[in-house]
């Protein structure tokens, strides 16, 4: 078995990962990202760069090189239900120097983070990487195993974070508990050619609730479904999946036979749950792995961004000394990001639980969330859901300057 020795192990090259990583390495930590699969080219996975993200990179100083990148702009966020426009969130008045939402594919994110790591001496992704184990000496994380292209990994490590995702394995490996929360929908991801004369609203509720994803040249659309419901709808026939799409946006309806079988639909099943404990000497949970979100509002990327400056932040100086984390160290992480993991939850889970289909016969329009009505009531609200949802309830700076 091969060994390798750093001062920090991060499990997963997702957003967490890969900006903790990252992170470390401008600071002159040694550190090892270890990435399961060859690259980050993965289909309908987030792609929802909000403004407080966008505010990091600019304080890193790569805003106009991130920003050349193909991508779209979403300055507000209106929702169409029942034929009733209602603007949710504005972020025109952010303190910020992106007010908007930027749609990139998550690909590409990762790929800049990656590049962007890379000239840092002490930075290492190790792709087609899978952790399978913790190695643990005397009640303590002292490192993973894994399993390479090239034959079995053993990566010894000060720390490890585990940014593995919502299936983690460390997470369960260490024994770590989780509460769960009961989640509103599930998810069906599909996709359909885009036209320059498209009218397609970002949210629209009827029978059941889809969102447009701009993607350039083709929509990346979610309809949303009551958990668990995918098997009656397949028993209901690819022609009525159809139809419900056509009537939730008419635009795509000439579009929609496109859809021709189920294998071009990729479900996510929504879990929204959160650890007790983020650590165990040794290790450290962040991003999904920690809190697995719900896909509402595309806060979860922004969280798990959030939860690896914050860690940096924290432990980056310890690392980047001779001392090893303490377990208190760690307890520290989850502190400070606990409470903006707990109020986002609240707000996916219960708040915005009337959005979605109770049902799948169930026509949205008919049970609109309270704080819709609010909102159309009171429009300066918008600008403090913009607010919530673009900078969140704890937003975290670079504080440490590289090396």
């Amino acid at each position: 078995m091969r060994t390798e020795s750093t001062r920090c192990c991060v499990v997963g090259g997702g957003p967490a990962g890969m900006m903790a990583g990252l992170l470390l390495a401008r600071q002159g930590v040694e550190v090892i990202v270890l990435e399961k699969h060859a690259d980050f080219l993965r289909d309908f996975r987030g792609d929802t760069v909000h403004p407080s993200t966008l505010e990091l990179i600019a304080e890193l100083g790569w805003i106009e090189e991130f920003l050349s990148l193909p991508h779209s702009r979403m300055p507000d966020v209106t929702v169409s239900i029942g034929g009733r426009a209602v603007t949710f969130a504005d972020f025109s008045r952010l303190p910020a120097r992106c007010p908007y939402i930027a749609f990139m594919p998550q690909w590409d994110v990762l790929d800049f983070l990656a590049g962007k790591a890379a000239a840092y001496p002490s930075f290492r992704l190790l792709r087609s990487t899978r952790a399978t184990e913790l190695i643990v000496e005397d009640g303590r994380v002292a490192g993973v195993r894994a399993t390479t292209a090239d034959g079995p990994l053993e990566v010894r490590a000060d720390l490890v974070i585990g940014a593995d995702g919502r299936h983690s394995t460390l997470r369960d490996q260490a024994g770590l508990e989780a509460t769960a929360s009961s989640p509103p929908m599930d998810v069906l991801w599909f996709r359909l050619p885009r036209r320059e004369d498209d009218q397609v609203p970002f949210f629209q509720g009827g029978k059941g609730a889809l969102v447009a994803i701009d993607r350039g040249e083709f929509w990346q659309l979610a309809y949303t479904i009551p958990p668990g419901a995918s098997e009656e709808l397949k028993t209901a026939g690819m022609s009525a999946f159809r139809e419900r799409v056509a009537g939730l946006a008419p635009a795509l309806s000439d579009r929609v036979a496109l859809l021709g079988d189920w294998d071009q639909i990729h479900q996510l099943t929504v879990r929204v749950d959160r650890l007790r404990r983020w650590h165990r000497p040794g290790l450290l949970c962040i991003g999904d792995a920690a809190h697995a979100m719900s896909p509402a509002g595309g806060v979860g990327i922004n969280l798990a961004v959030q939860d690896a400056v914050a860690t940096v932040n924290l432990l980056g100086p310890i690392l980047r000394g001779a001392d090893v984390p303490s377990d208190a160290d760690l307890a520290r992480v989850q502190a400070r990001r606990e409470r903006a993991v707990r109020v986002t939850q609240a707000f996916q889970v219960g708040i915005l639980r009337d959005l979605y289909p109770k049902e799948t016969a169930d026509d949205t329009a008919g049970h609109v969330p309270p704080i819709f009505t609010v909102f159309k009531a009171l429009p300066p609200l918008r600008h403090l859901m913009g607010r919530f949802i673009g900078m969140g309830v704890r937003p975290e700076h670079i504080e440490h300057p590289g090396v």
